[in-house]
């Protein structure tokens, strides 16, 4: 890790702590899948108004996996991308209950292969209810570590394993909790509050 780097991390760390932090409520590692599935091009804040009926409703796995598509897709409507957001919540909920049994996998391989399921969905499972180290690459995320130098990539996938060179193991998680909240609060896509800035010094793009 390049001092650079490291000066970062204990700037963030210093200013937003060092708990993990989830922004999607749940009780259940599925309930977690779920409403990851439904964040994508979704804000955690309306995934969450719509997870709090929806759980209440489909409150078993077995429910979701029987679930009618189009009665699902009205419940859902709101996150967005609704039709292919309930058939892929359908099948994957039909392969945790007939190939794993109800549990949801561990594996990174096992985990997108489920229907819906990507690398970023995958990382927030195996994060947060595994504490599996994990690179979680958003669009806060793609952005801000862009800008910061840590990566020149557009793809995900090679911004994740950008990060995973340049981050030590234990701020993997951690990064994308910071980077959310630095995201939202400070480093806003629109209109970013430079002055209000911790990390200017290291940022490509401030004058």
């Amino acid at each position: 890790m390049t001092k650079r780097t490291k000066e970062i991390l204990e700037l963030l760390d210093k200013t937003y702590g060092t708990e993990y932090i989830c922004y999607l409520n749940y009780e259940t590692p599925w309930q977690l899948l779920i409403a990851t599935i439904l964040s994508a091009q979704c804000t955690d804040a309306r995934v969450n108004i719509v997870t709090t009926d929806l759980f209440q409703k489909y409150d078993t796995l077995e429910k979701f996996a029987d679930a009618d598509l189009k009665e699902l897709e009205k419940d859902i409507r709101s996150t967005g991308f609704y039709h292919n957001k309930a058939k892929n919540i359908i099948s994957c909920t039909k392969t945790l209950v007939e190939t794993y049994h109800g549990e949801v996998p561990k594996d990174l391989k096992a985990l997108t292969s489920l229907a819906g399921v990507g690398r970023k969905t995958a990382n927030v499972v195996r994060g947060n209810i595994y504490h599996e180290p994990s690179v979680v690459v958003d669009t806060h995320v793609k952005r801000i570590s862009r800008k910061l130098g840590l990566t020149k990539e557009e793809d995900p996938v090679k911004i994740e394993f950008d990060l995973m060179k340049k981050l030590p193991k234990d701020h993997w998680i951690l990064w994308n909790i910071h980077i959310i909240t630095f995201g939202r609060t400070i480093c806003t896509a629109r209109s970013p509050k430079c002055e209000e800035c911790f990390l200017t010094k290291y940022c490509k793009e401030h004058k």
